[in-house]
């Protein structure tokens, strides 16, 4: 060993990484072991196994599940923008009349608008209330609500409660109480009692003894307690509406024939000689139009002058001065026409349709047979009511007084329509998860410690029929 060798430091031993991460390996094998035995060959590097986490499995909801959730918002929409359209027309149509007869000043303007809009602000919380009440509650009311219905409208027929407006004593004045108008108010308790005894019924609905003559003694006394009044449009809503309920509960359509035929007899019988004057000017009403016409004929001039997009608003003046009578009632629609035009009168009609659409979704999908007929009767209610108001208005049908629901003034009505909203969107916070109340298995009683509710009598229906429509 020579100088050079000392002086030369001990070679240092390498390891060199391998490309999997952790796996370190020799590069220069190191000092043996004693006894001769071979170093420990290095581990092999391993992958951790895979954790594999298992995705729960779906489970079907059983049947008759019940989905919860918040109301119909397209309904909400609807209701409320035909209220606020409302009130706009009401004003409109009355503010310039107010002022002239109440000899000016601002109270008078706000006459009629006012207390619209009082009646609107009490409507709006009935709404609310019944959206956040449990629909299933109105069963346990729905004897005393209809009896008192009934007994309000034979009070109306007592002069000394009664009130008169243009010959007609819709309207009913009792001690320390505003004028109401009974025939609105039966409308809602006619259609809640109807749904509740048409859900404890059943099948039997489609007898002659067990479903036919029952629903004609429920219904018959407040058709003609209306008719009386003189109403002859509220007491054809109310009908029409009892029979849409009567059919979609499994009536024979045959005894729905046979009672509409008895219902054009006994119409054609006790119709009083103006109204049977009203008949004839409706075929032709511009053969008198400063008499029997008169309504029909300003109604369609207001629509015409209105053109495509109308006169705006609160200048039905600068369109020629249309007098239109009732133009804040009856007739609002037509002022809708001349002062928003064509384009404002189908939108009114399109909400009024898109409140149709989602009503008859709405009982579709309803968790048991009360919630759906009560939804299909108040989309009736309101859809039908709406109908024969513009049918009127355009000349479809004979003239009769009647509002457009949530737009015409009016407290009883207003107050009542937007309560009836609220029952619509409270059934429409439940859904039936599989089917709905045309498959229900049968009427509810008692559920999820809600209404205690009398035991059901109604026979079972046929089982579902899994992916049935």
């Amino acid at each position: 060993m020579g100088p050079s060798d000392r002086a030369r430091p001990p070679a240092r031993r390498t390891a060199a990484v391998s490309p999997r991460i952790g796996a370190r390996v020799a590069a220069a094998p190191g000092p043996r072991p004693r006894g001769g035995a071979a170093p420990p060959a290095p581990r092999p590097f391993t992958r951790a196994p895979a954790v594999v986490r298992s995705e729960p499995v779906p489970v079907a909801p059983p049947a008759g599940a019940i989905h919860r959730h918040g109301p119909d918002s397209v309904i909400v929409l609807a209701v409320l923008a035909l209220t606020a359209l409302g009130l706009l027309v009401v004003y409109s149509s009355s503010a310039m009349d107010g002022y002239l007869g109440g000899g000016g000043g601002f109270g008078a303007t706000f006459a009629t608008l006012g207390p619209q809009l009082q009646w609107a602000a009490v409507g709006l919380v009935a709404m609310l209330a019944a959206t956040r009440v449990d629909y299933r509650w109105l069963r346990l009311v729905s004897l005393p609500l209809v009896l008192l219905a009934g007994a309000l409208l034979v009070l109306v027929q007592v002069p000394a409660f009664q009130v008169s407006v243009g010959g007609s004593a819709q309207w009913l004045k009792l001690p320390g109480l505003p004028a109401i108008q009974p025939g609105e108010l039966a409308k809602l308790a006619l259609v809640v009692y109807l749904a509740h005894w048409a859900a404890r019924r059943g099948t039997a609905v489609a007898g002659l003894t067990t479903g036919l003559l029952p629903f004609v003694v429920i219904v018959a006394p407040f058709v003609f307690l209306v008719f009386k009044s003189p109403d002859i449009g509220s007491a054809g809503i109310l009908g029409l509406t009892a029979a849409v309920m009567f059919f979609l509960a499994g009536a024979n359509p045959l005894y729905l024939v046979g009672l509409a035929g008895a219902a054009v007899g006994a119409a054609a019988i006790l119709l009083r000689s103006y109204q049977v004057e009203r008949l004839k000017s409706f075929l032709d009403p511009f053969a008198d139009p400063a008499n029997t016409g008169y309504h029909a004929v300003q109604g369609l001039l207001a629509l015409g002058l209105g053109g495509l997009f109308g006169s705006g608003l609160g200048e039905r003046a600068a369109a020629r001065g249309i007098v239109l009578p009732n133009a804040h009632n009856d007739y609002i629609f037509a002022v809708i026409g001349q002062e928003f035009g064509f384009l404002g009168a189908v939108a009114v009609i399109g909400l009024f349709g898109l409140l149709a659409y989602r009503g008859i979704r709405v009982a579709l999908a309803a968790p048991d047979t009360f919630g759906g007929l009560l939804a299909a009767g108040i989309t009736a209610w309101l859809c039908l009511q709406a109908f024969v108001n513009i049918g009127v208005v355009v000349t479809l049908l004979p003239v009769t007084g009647i509002t457009l629901p949530f737009v015409s003034a009016g407290g009883s009505s207003l107050i009542v329509s937007l309560g009836a909203a609220g029952i619509l969107l409270s059934i429409s916070r439940e859904t039936a998860v599989q089917g709905g109340w045309m498959h229900a298995s049968g009427d509810r009683g008692r559920r999820n410690g809600r209404a205690h509710l009398p035991g059901s009598r109604r026979r079972p229906l046929p089982a579902r029929t899994p992916g049935a429509a």
